[in-house]
């Protein structure tokens, strides 16, 4: 027996957490009856689990690296009518979800999957997964920008930067490209920490998330995880006990 929101998870759905939110909002149903209690407990063998009337099967777990564009929202559906990451993961040929997001005119790395247990445990807030970023920002970044950079910004709600490694790439002109790693994820945060210092941020590419690169992939393209880089991500973030005990 496991968990509903385990089940709803591994059959590439939703997340775990976003499952939990199906539940509570009645739109899952074991055996014909709707289920809002998170603890309920299913055999996914035996039990019929709907969610909005689909049934849900397991389907073997995939995982992707994809090369976001620019102009292109990271969800599956978009009001407004713009270009959005169906159009790529299309290409899985499975049901799969991206994991976290990226800004509409940011670029760069992004995982795909429909394993809900390893996208809780890579968006886990603890869990400090480094996100490195290369930042093109306006005027001269000088040395004591940097140091605030490195140590924390306080942001236009209040909250405060954890401590970023963060270097120059090179200047140009009157910008600096600024390499950051972050392992932490707020909304906008590299624009926002950028703000906090005065150089407002120009272009925005995530160079990698988690150890994971888009390198030989150009804007657009996907390709399934390498089976070492699938091992990493296991080890350091869905069994990371397993890690520090190895």
């Amino acid at each position: 027996m496991e968990r509903l929101q385990k089940v709803i998870a591994a059959a590439g759905i939703a997340s775990r957490r976003k499952a939990e939110k199906l539940i509570t909002a009645g739109r899952v149903r074991v055996n014909g009856k709707v289920v809002t209690e998170l603890g309920t407990k299913v055999d996914p063998h035996k039990d019929r689990v709907e969610v909005d009337g689909r049934r849900v099967v397991a389907e073997t777990r995939m995982y992707f690296v994809l090369h976001k564009p620019r102009e292109m929202v990271s969800t599956l559906e978009d009001p407004e009518g713009r270009a959005t990451l169906a159009e790529i993961l299309k290409r899985a040929h499975v049901q799969v979800h991206p994991v976290g997001r990226l800004d509409y005119h940011t670029s760069g790395v992004m995982l795909a999957t429909n394993d809900g247990d390893m996208t809780d445990a890579l968006l886990r807030p603890v869990g400090g997964v480094p996100k490195v970023y290369l930042a093109k920002m306006q005027g001269r970044v000088d040395v004591e920008a940097l140091d605030k950079l490195r140590n924390g910004v306080v942001l236009d709600d209040g909250r405060t930067t954890r401590p970023a490694e963060v270097f120059v790439e090179r200047a140009e002109h009157n910008n600096t490209w600024v390499n950051i790693t972050l392992k932490e994820g707020m909304n906008r945060q590299v624009h926002r920490m950028g703000d906090a210092i005065g150089h407002r941020v120009m272009r925005l590419v995530r160079l990698s998330f988690a150890g994971i690169t888009a390198d030989g992939l150009r804007p657009g393209e996907m390709r399934e995880l390498h089976g070492k880089e699938l091992e990493l991500l296991k080890k350091k973030y869905l069994n990371p006990a397993k890690h520090r005990n190895s």
